[in-house]
């Protein structure tokens, strides 16, 4: 039997792909869109006939990363788009992998509730946040997708399913492969449907912005706030005329907002208190290739790359735009990784030619056994992660 005659037996929605449809210029043989009862039949039936798979949500960052291997059959999860629970009494909320994160949050907000991932893209899918471990400035004091998922439902690469945690907070039971797969990046199975903790809406919020003179002076402002009784919910800067903008969220009941970031602002040294953030918030900066670097919080003191278009989140995250060729993005790439975790997120296929876009991993022996186990065969994503995986 054809592979397309096996897929369209276990699947409703299977066709041949598109010339559009290539991933980094990749072109798969077939697109697939199973709902979740289909699922673990369709990576069943990829498997027998030996089929690499890529998964596709909303394709917010189906640029990210590195070429696949090979493309055979795309997985479009559109179909898994229900919001299967809101527990609101246990502030849980289960949905399925192709939910928009903002639809979840929609949902929720009418009990006063909400998932804390403010995510860069907008539209970015349950799957594809986890899988790629996205979080905004909240990041701070919420976490990220490893810190908010606590059960996940995945099909392996022969399209067994497996199941880990379940809908409550305290709940630890089975492996925990929702911290496992945050980051995976569509390697290790095809992730179903997530668990998410919730929190309540708080009643107000205020950004507290100030221009410092340079990084030093910013991280100085930085830690001050920190060190404070104030627990911002995120703290973020950015390159700005004239120095660093450091703005500083905090939010919490009505009553004692206004007195935080009063307290806040003179940590600042005199700072702009508003009810909305600066434009650049939340945001990743402009440019044809995307950095995103990782490091000790101390490391603003010296981050002479905060410049142009960049930012830098006081849990240690930053990101740099580069417009450039792939020389000077390889240059410059090569000066972050000398004290910093540097990794190129997207970037003009000359570029990503030029460079290797994972850098150094210390656990990539680790992380290539954990394939190993979930992939033998190397299906899922071939390619497309760190040193190849």
């Amino acid at each position: 039997m054809k592979p397309i005659d096996a897929l369209a037996k276990v699947c409703s929605d299977v066709r041949p792909a598109y010339p559009e449809e290539g991933v980094l210029g990749v072109l798969p043989r077939f697109v697939a869109a199973p709902g979740v009862a289909e699922a673990a039949e369709t990576m069943r039936a990829a498997a027998e006939h030996g089929l690499a798979v890529i998964a596709r949500g909303m394709e917010t960052r189906l640029d990210w990363g590195l070429p696949p291997q090979r493309c055979d059959l795309l997985l479009d999860t559109h179909r898994m788009d229900r919001i299967v629970e809101h527990a609101a009494g246990d502030l849980v909320v289960r949905a399925e992998a192709g939910t928009p994160i903002e639809r979840i949050n929609a949902e929720v907000a009418a009990h006063g509730q909400r998932l804390a991932l403010d995510c860069p893209i907008f539209a970015s899918s349950v799957g594809g946040t986890i899988a790629t471990a996205a979080a905004g400035p909240r990041r701070l004091l919420y976490g990220t997708p490893r810190d908010l998922v606590i059960g996940l439902t995945v099909v392996r690469a022969d399209g067994k399913i497996a199941r880990s945690g379940g809908k409550v907070v305290k709940n630890v039971a089975g492996y925990d492969l929702g911290r496992l797969f945050a980051g995976s990046w569509g390697t290790l199975g095809l992730i179903v449907e997530a668990t998410f903790r919730l929190h309540p809406v708080c009643e107000a919020t205020a950004y507290v912005s100030a221009v410092l003179p340079d990084a030093a002076a910013a991280h100085e402002a930085v830690q001050a706030v920190l060190h404070s009784p104030v627990v911002p919910a995120a703290v973020e800067c950015a390159a700005a005329p004239g120095g660093i903008e450091v703005c500083v969220m905090v939010e919490g009941v009505a009553a004692g907002v206004p007195a935080r970031a009063d307290r806040v602002a003179s940590l600042l040294g005199g700072a702009d208190v508003a009810e909305e953030p600066p434009g650049w918030w939340g945001r990743y900066p402009e440019g044809t290739t995307l950095v995103e670097i990782t490091a000790p919080p101390a490391a603003l003191a010296h981050a002479s790359w905060l410049t142009g278009a960049a930012t830098w989140s006081a849990s240690g995250h930053g990101h740099l735009g580069l417009e450039a060729g792939p020389e000077q993005v390889t240059e410059t790439v090569n000066e972050l990784r000398a004290s910093h975790t540097a990794v190129v997120r997207y970037a003009p296929e000359p570029v990503r030619d030029a460079l290797d876009v994972w850098g150094p991993v210390p656990a990539l022996s680790l992380m290539r056994r954990v394939k190993e186990q979930f992939d033998p065969d190397h299906r899922l994503s071939p390619g497309r992660f760190v040193g190849g995986i």
